[in-house]
């Protein structure tokens, strides 16, 4: 047989944790038509894998790249970290169904909540579509890179139905039986399942929940047996009262586990370790358990580090809406640093950034006034990571006073981690090693100048295997492919089998590690965003086809729109 492709002499780690052995791997027509010795085979084009792992694509369950797709065909940062496959659409924000003349409903949705760009979805995203099926079809036609599946929203379903009365208003019974009919158009259309947020997190910019935070549980019920009728799709919600004790968390917990007995349809969602709630991800992890044992079942979604936001002047800092350092934010960088280097100038930052915080609520990744002991400088991925409290008291100086100096002497360029969860790694460890758990949490697509969460897989390998050997490097694949994409319902990815589809990525264990983040515009409209690459990463395979070699693109697009099966 004549092949495609041949990925040669590597050491095949297949995604079933099973023991790494070494070979070669033959694909054909988009799929892994043949793994053995292929000594002599003919082959349109070959990658040398000698000392390096062959693996499976990885599988991301949780991003925001709607908006992202229109304007980045091969779906940065994900791709540069080996994902091969992303889910997008959870929290309840998606583009569909919408009017186009009502798209600033679901602007309204998106900006804030997960910090994209206003601006960029202006002039970036020619809309195509009302409905959601039309939407898919859109998705289809567009130029991909990797693959994408996709909820349909919650805050978009509300908007599209209600109007401006879904940011303040229950649902009448007409509109709870449009939405039931709208998901189920979807769910027959290929959508992934339905998603929605209850998080206190998600608010408009004008201060306001966001529209499916409106939604009473009935409304919510309804909606997932309208994608139970369908046969088939998973619901994904974000957010849960703080911690899981008391009447109200026991009572979310209670309807949850209800609603996937009672319908069939899995749940899924996010679950971080606190500090200051140490033992609720233990406890809701309990509520899993059991509701398994009652017949339910529930994917709890799990990250690799902890969730911390990037802090920098290139970005966003703690002060940027404080008295004097609001209105110094808002010029070039070039002009802030020579403000930076004026010593009245400076005392007055500083006078201001030392009072107590008396503004509004922070929310979700929004950088929050600092605890010192709690902010990390990041001058490389690998640490160690100082608190900028303790950098200060070897200099005797002021934290705000050593983040002006540390920011100066490398011209803006400097970088704090401030984490928000899994502040605890023994915790993190755990919360990964829990059965019932998939590792999968980037929100890659969202939050694009606040956090750069789309290397944890990458993490995951140089961290736990390589640094901490915390797993295997068996293991850990596992957690990022097979696990992930069988979960999830994604039976022909996730595993190096024959027959199955050729993602696979090409990698060296002992390199492999993220680069340090960097702050780029490439956004429409000139927005900025986070961007990372990785380092040992030597080919990404999407669907047959070459897209990254040494994270390079090769101007492939194999990328598909993976639609489930419902039943019509």
């Amino acid at each position: 047989m004549a092949f495609d492709l041949v990925v040669r002499n590597g050491m095949i780690v297949d995604g079933s944790g099973l023991p790494r052995y070494r070979g070669d791997i033959g694909v054909k027509d988009g799929r892994i038509a043949e793994i053995g010795r292929l000594n002599g085979a003919a082959a349109a084009e070959t990658i040398n894998a000698d000392g390096r792992v062959v693996a499976p694509g990885f599988v991301d369950v949780h991003t925001h790249m709607d908006a992202q797709i229109f304007w980045d065909p091969i779906g940065t940062s994900s791709c540069f970290h080996g994902v091969t496959s992303v889910v997008m659409g959870n929290c309840g924000f998606t583009l569909a169904p919408c009017r186009e003349s009502e798209a600033d409903l679901v602007f309204r949705n998106l900006e804030r909540a997960e910090d994209i760009s206003r601006a960029a979805m202006l002039a970036g995203i020619k809309w195509r579509w009302e409905t959601f099926p039309q939407f898919l079809d859109v998705l289809d036609s567009l130029p991909k890179g990797i693959n994408y599946a996709g909820y349909m929203g919650h805050c978009a379903l509300r908007t599209y139905v209600m109007g401006q009365r879904a940011f303040t208003d229950e649902a009448s019974e007409d509109e709870l039986s449009a939405m039931a009919h709208q998901v189920r158009e979807a769910m027959r259309a290929g959508a992934f399942g339905f998603s929605t947020t209850r998080s206190v997190n998600h608010m408009t910019s004008d201060d306001k929940p966001v529209a499916s935070r409106l939604a009473n549980w009935r409304e919510l019920e309804t909606m997932v047996r309208a994608m139970a009728d369908c046969g088939a799709g998973t619901l994904e919600v974000a957010g849960a009262p703080a911690g899981i004790d008391g009447e109200k968390a026991a009572d979310y917990f209670g309807r949850l586990t209800r609603l996937t007995v009672e319908t069939g349809r899995p749940i899924t969602f996010g679950l971080f370790s606190a500090r200051t709630a140490p033992e609720a991800w233990g406890k809701a992890l309990a509520v899993v358990d059991s509701t398994a044992r009652q017949g339910g079942r529930m994917i709890v979604q799990v990250h690799s580090r902890a969730l911390s936001v990037l802090l920098s002047f290139e970005t966003h800092l703690p002060f940027d809406k404080w008295e004097v350092w609001r209105d110094m934010r808002k010029l070039p960088l070039a002009e802030q640093q020579r403000m930076l280097r004026d010593p009245e100038m400076r005392r007055r930052l500083v006078e201001v950034a030392t009072r107590p915080y008396e503004g509004p609520k922070v929310r979700g990744t929004e950088a929050r006034p600092p605890q010192w002991d709690f902010v990390y400088a990041f001058e490389s991925v690998e640490g160690p990571h100082r608190s900028m409290a303790e950098l200060a008291r070897q200099r005797n100086t002021h934290p705000v006073e050593l983040m002006i100096d540390m920011a100066l002497e490398r011209d803006m360029k400097f970088f704090m981690m401030q984490p928000i969860a899994n502040e605890n790694q023994a915790d993190a460890l755990e919360l990964m090693k829990h059965p019932r758990t998939v590792v999968t949490f980037s929100d890659s697509g969202a939050h694009v100048s606040q956090i750069m969460d789309n290397s944890l897989q990458t993490h995951l390998l140089s961290h736990w295997v390589r640094e901490k050997q915390a797993f295997t490097l068996e293991e850990a694949v596992k957690l990022i492919t097979c696990d992930t994409a069988t979960q999830f319902g994604f039976h022909d990815r996730g595993l190096l089998r024959e027959g199955l589809a050729a993602d696979i990525v090409v990698f060296d264990p002992d390199t492999v590690l993220p680069s340090m983040p960097e702050v780029v515009c490439d956004l429409p409209a000139g927005a900025k965003r986070l961007k990372q690459t990785c380092e040992g990463m030597h080919a990404t395979v999407v669907n047959g086809q070459v897209l990254l070699r040494d994270n390079q693109p090769t101007g492939n697009l194999p990328g598909r729109l993976l639609r489930t099966r419902a039943r019509h």
